[in-house]
């Protein structure tokens, strides 16, 4: 997932209507301050400190404010230069700031640096509100819209016009002085209210964590994870016990594995109750809040709802457009999960139990199911997934096969915390490409999920390279141990990437039409995609290699890890809909509309939306829904399948073109990975692909029949 979070700019002045105070704040040895001078200007981790950041905010929102002063007053008729181009350039110390302390808070923040979020989100509020309801501002980039097919701007340009001016619309730039008071109120209460909501999910979840006195309690894990557990209970200060930690979604993967049904239920109760219990952490007020402001916002920006305001911009355009799609998958998807629990419940009986089918059961039972149909079980793949393996011979042999990049490790340069790795990135020729980090390991002050972020935007006005970085939330493994990944580990690894990819390969001249800074139901579509190289069969034959052997994966193993690519989609696709369909209901509230009992309504919304079946909750439930009242993808998680529809049909293309190819692959980067957000995304695919993408390959790659109801 591409991480954001809508901090956008401001001052606390700035909420009382005065600016911000002129003096320089920060002295010089304040390394955000300036330019870094590091290769790529990877930013100075091993001098950058928690300190640093407030006087880097605040000068940085002042250099802003200056320079919007000095555009929205500039006394000549406006031109693209001296207002696009001049907005393109403002801001940049406030942008480096902004980069920098999103992905570190992200990563290894502290409660100091909570605390320096929290005060400044007011601050940054108020200040994108100055900039984007500035009248003086508007009215230039307005006259400069309405008069743009006689500008003679090329094509990127003309896009660029066309981005500030929606944006600036969208923000509310033609309300009236009145409205754009409420709306400011409004902005400032919704940043404070999804920062709350997103570190309550985070402290529910370490104050979750499921503890285990008994080791015979964890019969089924693998001796690795039982190492885990106790190293995660003796750092918490529980020296020998074992700790079960909580992964972002509702289903943990313990739960495959535990023998222990007790144990499961805990681990699953747990899970699914974080943000709804009581407590400090309870996000129930939040959630409520959250969706009443919004719909109270898209209704004074002239929207029936939230979620008609936020696809405004984006692929769908409608919430009509995105439902259909939902809810056409998810009729198919039910009734293959249907069919799938049914199998289960036999399993169940097989075994001598008189239990019905519960949450905790599915991923127990569907394990026992893989080994009776396929002779196999997830826990004889991992041996064959090392870490280390399945980047170097697996992520980065793929990625030089299709676009002949190469990577080499960095250790010269610093990173800020030790399991941080850093690759240079170089072209066919040599030439220097991009730097990627990767921080792998799950740690308490980490953001859940799988993410990524751009430290360095690529950009031809400012001649810089892009420095991107992958996230991942994998359990580190106990000292000595190597680190041995599941399926969906290493799908997630190519999916950050397919990401990563979209950064590094960015070629166009605006830094906020660059790389993956596009609609968010594209922004999935490269990393989707990239999924499709994790197994397929050359690049899996490369890396799967026994971790203390070194021997290939048998052939008859890997047919099976093939062949089972497709079981238990009824499973991933249902949770998937159910949460994305329950995004969607939460949006398409007015304000009257907005209940008072959070769980109640989840529960009706997805009896409505048919796919409240009781074995599979959502992937997310509302009280630790990230995606959506976190802020970044607000009415906007079915953007995962709307992208999935362009990458199954790119898959289906590679395909029926050869696969594994550079010929391919510069075909992709030409048309699709390079333009960032230079044209109009599905002009972008229909140039690559040739025509309209189809539904018929996303069902397929899923497991579900076309004819489904």
């Amino acid at each position: 997932m591409s991480r954001t979070l809508s901090l956008l700019l401001a001052g606390a002045m700035l909420l009382a209507g005065t600016a911000p105070h002129a003096a320089p704040l920060g002295t010089a040895d304040n390394p955000l301050l300036y330019p870094s001078t590091l290769p790529y200007q990877l930013p100075a981790f091993d001098r950058i400190r928690t300190e640093h950041f407030r006087p880097a905010y605040l000068e940085g929102m002042r250099e802003q404010q200056a320079d919007i002063a000095r555009i929205a007053g500039n006394p000549a008729t406006p031109t693209f230069d001296n207002t696009i181009l001049a907005l393109e350039r403002s801001g940049v110390l406030l942008k480096r700031t902004k980069q920098i302390f999103d992905n570190l808070s992200a990563t290894w923040g502290s409660d100091e640096m909570d605390a320096l979020h929290k005060a400044l989100i007011p601050r940054l509020a108020a200040n994108s509100d100055a900039t984007l309801l500035n009248s003086r501002l508007y009215a230039r980039i307005a006259k400069l819209h309405a008069q743009r097919e006689h500008l003679g701007l090329d094509a990127e340009s003309l896009r660029l016009l066309d981005y500030y001016h929606q944006n600036f619309v969208l923000a509310g730039a033609r309300l009236s002085d009145a409205d754009k008071a409420k709306l400011k109120r409004l902005n400032a209460e919704l940043a404070v209210l999804q920062n709350g909501f997103s570190l309550n999910v985070q402290k529910d979840s370490n104050a979750g964590a499921v503890l285990v006195e008994d080791r015979s309690e964890l019969a089924g894990l693998s001796e690795q994870d039982i190492a885990t557990a106790a190293a995660a209970a003796k750092a918490k200060g529980e020296p020998g016990k074992y700790l079960l930690a909580l992964t972002n979604t509702t289903g943990q993967p313990q739960e495959d594995e535990l023998d222990n049904r007790a144990l499961r239920q805990r681990l699953y109760e747990a899970s699914v109750n974080r943000g709804s219990h009581g407590g400090d952490f309870d996000n129930r007020s939040i959630v409520l809040r959250i969706a009443k402001l919004r719909a109270e916002r898209a209704r004074l920006l002239g929207y029936p709802d939230f979620a008609s305001y936020a696809l405004a911009n984006q692929m769908a355009s409608t919430p009509a457009a995105a439902n259909q799609l939902l809810e056409r998958v998810a009729a198919a998807a039910v009734k293959s999960a249907q069919q799938d629990a049914r199998s289960l419940q036999a399993m169940i009986t097989a075994d001598g139990k008189d239990f019905q089918l519960a949450p905790w059961d599915w991923g127990y039972y569907t394990e026992k199911v893989r080994k009776a149909h396929y002779d196999y079980s997830e826990s004889e793949l991992r041996p064959y997934f090392e870490l280390n393996r399945v980047l170097q011979d697996g992520l980065f042999y793929a990625a030089t096969q299709l676009y002949g990049i190469t990577f080499k490790e960095r250790r010269d340069l610093p990173v800020y915390q030790p399991d941080v790795r850093v690759f240079e990135v170089s072209e066919a020729d040599g030439q220097p490409l991009a730097l990627i980090l990767f921080d792998f390991y799950a740690s308490a002050h980490k953001q859940g999920g799988a993410w990524m972020n751009n430290y360095v935007d690529q950009s031809g006005l400012y001649g810089t390279r892009p420095v991107v970085a992958n996230h991942l939330n994998i359990q580190k493994p106990a000292a000595g141990q190597p680190t041995l990944l599941t399926s969906e580990e290493v799908e997630t690894l190519f999916h950050e990437f397919g990401h990563g990819l979209h950064g590094m390969f960015s070629k166009v001249r605006y830094p906020s039409l660059s790389g993956a800074n596009v609609p968010r139901d594209f922004v999935e579509y490269p990393s989707q995609f990239n999924e499709m190289w994790a197994f397929w069969p050359e690049v899996l034959r490369h890396y799967a290699k026994h971790y203390q052997t070194g021997a290939d994966m048998p052939q008859p193993l890997m047919d099976k890890a093939l062949a089972v690519r497709k079981f238990n989609k009824g499973f991933a696709t249902t949770e998937y809909v159910a949460a994305a369909l329950l995004d969607q209901r939460w949006h398409a509230l007015t304000p009257e509309q907005v209940p008072t009992d959070v769980l109640a309504f989840e529960s009706e919304a997805l009896k409505a939306a048919g796919v409240a079946f009781a074995p599979i909750p959502p992937r997310y439930r509302s009280t630790y829904f990230l995606h959506t009242f976190a802020g970044g993808y607000a009415a906007g998680y079915y953007a995962y399948l709307w992208s999935d529809v362009l990458a199954a049909d790119s898959s289906l293309w590679f395909r029926q073109h050869g696969g594994l190819t550079r010929a391919n692959g510069d075909w992709f980067r030409q048309h699709i990975l390079s333009r960032g957000n230079s044209a109009d995304a599905m002009s972008l695919f229909r140039t690559f692909r040739g025509g309209e993408p189809g539904i018929a390959p996303l069902l397929e790659k899923r497991g579900l029949s076309a004819d489904q109801p």
